[in-house]
């Protein structure tokens, strides 16, 4: 059923589509039943306003319109919170994907982004001169829900999280006014913007450091579920001995009805061990040796462009299918972790569903502590627990499926990665930071952001503040 919406003056709204490079799109506009949507097909909202900004002043020009109108505001860049944190009932959303600027900077090996890029569009543009930076594993996610949450990757080991590369931002504050974040200006800011969430203004502008990338060697290897136990184990040793240059995942799915899997296992249950290496091809084949000598039944490891790996997970995760997450981090693949991890497994809703293990280390875990909000990095491995159907009436058991998982898991588990946090509520902050870190984000939430009014993401309640900038 269709929520009512607040009566909007009719004139306020004409006058915030004249000042506007972008456009205003209200329910009876035919833009609207597009415009509403997001990736997660389980999230079906409808805002009162969607305003799609071009520039900096239109997202200052909104921001005071929500507050001016007591809305809730909702920020969207690529719309693929898990959680639907993009859009909300009777409010306004505040589109980012009219900002799709991509400056890279050959010279300072830095690149400067519209907070509305993807990073299929950022990674496209960063090729044309071979320089790249941590992205997501799937390339419509958008680069500033990502990065601003923490951001894994496939070269985090070797250059760190999206975040930790996070040079500079221009950030639209909840009273309307451009700020600009930087180890010089607001240094507390970019410490916050750095893993703290969305909580503290409108990212429109990001600055990353960026390296010189072009082929690496990566890919995947398919094998039997009932092998499970061998590649997972093969996985944690190659793991534990791997340089920098490999990020690795391990994955157990349904195996595609695709060229290159046998038609033997193609709908069924398989572990999935895919990965990057930025060095050298035969370093590459040593590093993953360990795993390939198991023999896998599809192995697709191989060189190719950075900007290939970044779009091969693509198709696992099409806009309107229906997702519930759950997260947490482990510091090893013990017997007793492993046996519950595969028990979720044998009662996955297939064909969509997946339980991921990242790798961690390396860079991600030198990075200090006081250098961003992120936190966790001791940690040896990130499990997400993705539930991921179609049907609407699959909800229930898809949500509880998730939810048994994880409590199966959490014995084994530390911590959340609010990047694969559905909507659980305030409580499970505690989960992704630790006090010393939440007590910090509060206290710039408070500074900037007093009276909450950006609250549609993982929440950090603020703090009041002294009046005082806090110093990272």
């Amino acid at each position: 059923m269709t929520p009512i919406r607040p009566e909007l003056d009719a004139a306020a709204v004409a006058a915030l589509a004249a000042k506007i490079d972008g456009l205003v799109i209200r329910p009876p506009d035919d833009e609207y039943g597009d415009a509403r949507r997001v990736w997660n097909g389980m999230i079906d909202r409808y805002p009162a306003l969607i305003v799609t900004c071009r520039s900096a002043a239109d997202v200052t020009a909104a921001v005071r319109f929500g507050r001016a109108n007591e809305l809730d505001i909702a920020v969207r860049g690529g719309g693929h919170n898990v959680a639907g944190f993009g859009t909300c009932d009777n409010g306004l959303v505040i589109d980012l994907s009219g900002l799709r600027d991509v400056v890279v900077d050959q010279q300072s090996s830095t690149a400067t982004v519209g907070g509305g890029n993807t990073w299929g569009t950022f990674d496209t543009a960063a090729a044309e001169v071979g320089l790249h930076t941590t992205g997501g594993l799937v390339s419509t996610t958008g680069v500033g829900g990502f990065t601003l949450g923490g951001g894994l990757g496939w070269l985090m080991r070797r250059y760190g999280l999206a975040c930790d590369n996070l040079l500079a931002a221009d950030v639209v504050t909840p009273t309307g006014d451009l700020v600009r974040a930087s180890e010089t200006d607001d240094p507390s800011l970019l410490w916050a913007l750095r893993g703290g969430g969305g909580n503290f203004g409108v990212v429109t502008s990001m600055t990353f450091r960026v390296y010189p990338i072009s082929t690496v060697v990566g890919g995947l290897m398919l094998f039997p579920i009932e092998r499970a136990r061998e590649v997972l184990g093969a996985f944690a040793a190659v793991c534990a001995t791997a340089s920098d240059d490999l990020t690795a995942m391990a994955g157990v799915l349904t195996a595609p009805s695709a060229p290159f899997v046998p038609t033997h296992l193609q709908g069924h249950p398989a572990i999935a061990i895919s990965g990057c290496h930025v060095g050298q091809a035969e370093e590459a084949d040593a590093e993953l040796a360990t795993i390939r000598e198991l023999g896998p039944t599809v192995d697709l490891f191989a060189p190719m462009p950075y900007t290939a790996l970044q779009s091969m997970l693509d198709a696992t995760a099409p806009a309107g299918q229906r997702h519930y997450w759950k997260s947490g981090y482990a510091q090893s693949l013990d017997p007793g972790f492993v046996d519950a991890l595969l028990e979720s497994a044998s009662r996955m809703p297939i064909p969509f569903s997946q339980l991921h293990l990242h790798q961690m280390g390396g860079a991600v875990a030198r990075v200090p502590d006081s250098a961003s909000a992120f936190g966790h990095r001791d940690a040896a491995f990130t499990l997400n627990i993705i539930g991921t159907w179609t049907d609407p009436g699959g909800d229930a058991s898809g949500v509880a499926w998730a939810r048994e998982s994880f409590s199966r898991l959490e014995p084994s588990l530390d911590g959340a990665y609010v990047n694969f946090m559905s909507a659980e509520g305030e409580g499970r902050l505690s989960a992704a930071y630790d006090e010393m870190t939440l007590e910090r984000l509060q206290a710039v939430k408070g500074r900037l952001d007093p009276d909450n009014v950006l609250r549609l993401n993982q929440n950090v309640a603020p703090k009041p503040s002294s009046g005082r900038s806090s110093q990272a």
